[in-house]
């Protein structure tokens, strides 16, 4: 690893541009900050030091990752609306419909599916937090929930819901 002073001088002559791109990919502040302070973070656990070019690069590349991951959360919350749409329902169905869905997590196959589904949803953690604790790429999780999902609907299908 390099001294600190390295990454230090390295931090104060690019932060600005670096969070400026963020912002102008992101629009959002807190996201930004969060992608420039990652990519510095992963810079010095390689112990790199490169320039300008090269960390403007990765943000870029690090704020695409974040907006695909959006993309994809998006696209569930607007798939989970749309179901839901026009329909009421009592508390007693409401109840009914949490138990069958707690049910067919239970019965999740295979089992990895079910460690997804609960740390997407339960513990809010996103595809990228969830790789890393399984140990396995950002696409494996999102196909794990996806065949998870598949297998609630078809439970819930089966039970008339």
């Amino acid at each position: 690893m390099k001294d600190k002073a390295t990454y230090e001088k390295l931090f104060h002559e690019h932060y600005r541009p670096m969070f400026r791109l963020a912002m102008t990919l992101l629009h959002d502040e807190a996201e930004s900050k969060d992608v420039v302070g990652e990519v510095f973070a992963r810079m010095m656990e390689a112990g790199r030091t490169e320039g300008r070019s090269y960390l403007l690069a990765a943000v870029r590349n690090r704020c695409l990752n974040v907006m695909r991951n959006r993309s994809v959360q998006q696209r569930i919350r607007r798939l989970y609306l749309l179901e839901l749409e026009g329909e009421t329902k009592s508390a007693e169905q409401l109840g009914r419909e949490a138990q069958l869905l707690e049910q067919g997590i239970v019965q999740l196959q295979p089992p990895v599916c079910r460690q997804v589904v609960r740390l997407h949803f339960e513990q809010q953690k996103t595809f990228r937090e969830i790789a890393l604790l399984l140990g396995t790429s950002q696409t494996t999780v999102y196909k794990h929930l996806r065949r998870a999902m598949k297998q609630l609907r078809q439970h819930l299908n089966n039970n008339e819901i």
